[in-house]
């Protein structure tokens, strides 16, 4: 079943009107993918190739200058009132930097009960234990709560975050890069962890990196985006096989470890991130 679906979406943050968004240089350019229900997509590409503009879009955080963008088949630019408070719920986001989406006055605790209140779920000790709960899913123990996010590592705020993005139990995940930032041997834990989650959770979700590595221990599904377009899509066993686009065979030829068309799929070490 398809979950998401994106349908010739542009984005030129120059363009005055709709008129002429095909005509004005554009982040992102006729992009047309989908998402089906438990799968993840791995969208790759080089920095200021789009892909955080395209995840932007989907989170509602940016108009399509043009296009389509459908949750559930229902255009999300066109829900309002409780139809957009449920999508709210059932599409969050984790992000490359946590520290800089988390409120540093803030403790862990409130940090993660706040999703809770916002959309009335649970009494005060109901969210608290939920809190906890989902802090130890994420290897962390509970006194964590009474933490800042200052007083975390780089990799333990990346844990609160995607504890963060599926304490509401989504049906849709977004990460944006959310292991670049980290040591390669905490990237591997996190990666992981994300993966195990989205399996255990039964999540769709879509990962965005500019390491193709990452993308193929992840993904069921790769889309290759350059220059604010899509110039390959497929199976991850597919593009890694058979890639048909020079700039994806110029990127796999990239990759150090010569075994990376493997079929099989360790447990992601960090041993080809660039």
């Amino acid at each position: 079943m398809r979950l998401l679906h994106v349908a010739g979406v542009w984005k030129s943050f120059d363009a005055g009107s709709r008129l002429i968004a095909r005509t004005s240089p554009a982040a992102v350019k006729n992009v047309t993918v989908s998402v089906e229900a438990g799968q993840t997509l791995g969208i790759v590409g080089e920095s200021g190739s789009g892909k955080s503009t395209l995840l932007r879009m989907i989170l509602r955080l940016v108009k399509p200058t043009a296009g389509q963008i459908l949750y559930r088949d229902r255009d999300i630019w066109k829900v309002t009132g409780a139809e957009l408070l449920q999508l709210r719920r059932e599409v969050q986001a984790i992000f490359q930097d946590p520290a800089s989406s988390f409120n540093p006055r803030q403790k862990i605790g409130a940090i993660l009960s706040a999703p809770l209140e916002v959309h009335g779920l649970g009494d005060r000790q109901e969210r608290e234990a939920k809190v906890v709960e989902t802090l130890k899913q994420m290897g962390l123990p509970a006194e964590f709560v009474r933490r800042y996010p200052h007083q975390l590592s780089g990799g333990q705020r990346q844990r609160v975050a995607i504890a963060r993005a599926i304490i509401l139990k989504p049906s849709l995940v977004l990460a944006d890069e959310p292991t670049s930032a980290l040591d390669v041997s905490v990237q591997a834990q996190i990666l992981n962890l994300f993966r195990e989650t989205k399996e255990k959770l039964g999540l769709t979700t879509i990962f965005v990196s500019h390491n193709l590595a990452i993308i193929r221990y992840l993904s069921d599904h790769i889309a290759v985006m350059r220059q604010g377009e899509i110039v390959e899509t497929g199976r991850s066993e597919d593009v890694f096989s058979n890639p048909r686009h020079s700039y994806t065979q110029a990127l796999l030829e990239a990759l150090p470890d010569p075994k990376r068309r493997r079929r099989s799929k360790p447990a992601y070490s960090g041993a080809n991130n660039a």
